[in-house]
């Protein structure tokens, strides 16, 4: 078994497909499904360290595309969604995000509100393209200092590799 998962593990991690890989993981992380990306842009940077800079690149767009799917999602939802108006936690989330206005999409990069706020960006029918730009410096920032981080404070401490 250890074999098998060292050789996919390897394959997937080939520059030819290791890229596409991580954005495909990437972008479906940040839509409303629960996954995280972190694991397999580390294992790509652990078998090829080369590819630090195209898989920040990579990971950050794919991220962001989905979050803009979320964005979208969130539109969408809009009119299904009115029937919540006025409760408490809308008004409340209402009143930050009217706030902070786009600027609230740069914590789209947060684990387990990060991705239903991208939605929620949509609903409210905020700017795509500020919200956009905000989400993929959040999630560019997070990426770099996850990757980084494990890749160059933790060398050899992480399991399997």
């Amino acid at each position: 078994m250890d074999a098998w998962l060292h050789s996919l593990l390897t394959a997937l991690a080939l520059p030819q497909f290791g890229l596409s890989t991580v954005f495909v993981v990437a972008f479906v992380s940040a839509t409303l499904l629960p996954m995280g990306s972190e694991p397999v842009v580390l294992g790509l940077l652990k078998l090829n360290p080369e590819l630090f800079w195209p898989a920040m690149a990579v990971a950050t767009v794919g991220n962001t595309l989905g979050g803009a799917v979320s964005w979208w999602m969130g539109r969408g939802a809009h009119a299904m969604m009115e029937k919540y108006r006025g409760s408490a936690t809308h008004v409340r989330a209402i009143g930050w995000l009217n706030r902070f206005g786009p600027k609230a999409c740069l914590l789209s990069w947060l684990p387990v509100v990060g991705d239903p706020l991208c939605a929620v960006a949509g609903w409210l029918k905020m700017p795509f393209w500020p919200c956009l730009l905000y989400m993929a410096i959040g999630k560019f920032l997070r990426y770099l200092l996850m990757t980084t981080v494990l890749l160059h404070l933790f060398p050899g401490q992480l399991p399997g590799f």
